[in-house]
């Protein structure tokens, strides 16, 4: 178990009568990239939100072993994922639009303060200590994302493709051993998409960071992704490369249809 950091057992969950996600299994490895892909509905972002703690499953349970010991995270209320080591960015992105860039990353510093009323208020030499500390590492982020040109700019002012980088800076702000990133290239050209698949391998490969992401981009997903699980209707069809997943029948089916729909498309009209 020594190379997992994370894993889901039997998750199933249900909202009303609809079975959203159904007996999901999988173990996402120390420094690897591990993509959940699917047609819509298939339950992606539905297990994102029950590892954020957004959503609590009916069954089954999620292990972190982020830290000195193990933490069924099923038990975990919602504002303790960021201080186990978990961040995320989402398919909509989420960003305070009436701040700067430099502000909006200054906030993902925020589960890492460990100073007091009191000393903010006083600006105790701990808290300017601090202050200095979060700027530093901001800056970092900054730097190996290319925000240098942005970082007293007003994220409302933002291109979308940029925000969009701005959100996955805000999330390494916090220092996390695991990145749930969901959709990043979502609302990307193909330029910007290209970028995004160099950030996230710089992510993974310099700076260590596991990553678990929801994606329908195939070309991204086969660039940066170790492994990939495929779902269908809240349930797994297929675990592997992105090579095999990408072949196996059961994927051909729930993207394109069954195998004869797909020989009626190449077909040429009567």
């Amino acid at each position: 178990m020594t190379d997992i950091l994370l894993s889901a057992r039997d998750l199933s969950v249900r909202f009303g009568g609809v079975l959203a996600v159904n007996k999901v299994s999988f173990d996402v490895r120390r420094g690897e990239v591990f993509t959940l892909i699917g047609p819509n509905g298939a339950g992606k972002t539905t297990v994102f939100n029950l590892i954020s703690r957004i959503y609590t499953p009916t069954t089954g349970e999620i292990v972190w072993f982020g830290g000195a010991q193990e933490v069924r995270l099923t038990d975990q209320p919602p504002h303790q994922v960021a201080r186990l080591g978990i961040a995320r960015t989402f398919q909509n992105i989420e960003l305070f639009e009436h701040a700067t860039v430099l502000h909006n990353l200054l906030i993902g510093r925020h589960t890492h303060r460990q100073t007091g009323l009191l000393q903010e208020v006083f600006f105790t030499a701990k808290t300017r200590a601090a202050e200095i500390d979060a700027r530093e590492k901001v800056e970092r982020v900054i730097e190996l994302l290319d925000l240098q040109h942005h970082r007293d700019t007003l994220v409302a002012g933002l291109p979308y493709g940029v925000r969009k980088v701005v959100e996955l800076a805000r999330a390494l702000c916090t220092e996390p051993r695991l990145l749930l990133l969901d959709e990043p290239s979502s609302g990307l050209n193909v330029e910007e998409t290209e970028d995004m698949a160099f950030w996230i391998q710089d992510i993974q490969r310099e700076l260590g960071i596991t990553v678990l992401m929801v994606e329908h981009d195939m070309t991204l997903v086969s660039k940066v992704s170790d492994r990939v699980l495929a779902m269908n209707q809240g349930e797994m069809l297929a675990m592997g490369s992105p090579r095999e997943v990408q072949t196996h029948a059961g994927v051909v089916e729930a993207y394109l249809g069954t195998v004869d729909d797909v020989s009626s498309l190449r077909r040429p009209a009567a």
